[in-house]
């Protein structure tokens, strides 16, 4: 049983980047799935599909890398707030990742969402993980 399911969910990709695999599969949730299609959006993955099982179901997902220097898109994963010590930004405190360069992801109560996407809209919430 996994306590932490996004430290997993980010954990899966980082561990299938650095063995230089091009899918990896990950048990769905509906946060997961949402954490999924922000990082397609944002363009830090080549591709993503749902499939139903009998259980929970399954996110494949399409890793991006450069074609000429063979390195992943996503530089770097990290969980920000997590089980022990939970982490909330107000919309006029949360950080800018990397410069601007990357994103932080957060929960809210409009959603998960970017935090850019999160300033537009003045909410705040969880800080889920930061990507860049």
């Amino acid at each position: 049983m996994v306590t932490d399911p996004i430290a997993d969910f980010l954990t899966r990709i980082r561990n299938a980047q650095m063995a230089g695999h091009r899918i990896v599969e990950i048990p769905a949730s509906n946060l997961k799935k949402r954490m999924t299609e922000i990082l397609y959006d944002k363009g830090y993955i080549l591709k993503y599909k749902f499939e139903e099982d009998n259980k929970q179901g399954l996110i494949k997902i399409a890793l991006k890398y450069d074609v000429n220097t063979k390195l992943p898109a996503i530089r770097g994963l990290e969980r920000v707030s997590r089980p022990g010590l939970r982490q909330y930004a107000k919309p006029d405190e949360i950080r800018r990742v990397q410069s601007g360069l990357g994103i932080a992801i957060l929960s809210t109560s409009k959603g998960v969402m970017t935090d850019k996407e999160a300033k537009a809209n003045k909410v705040g919430g969880e800080v889920l993980c930061h990507i860049f």
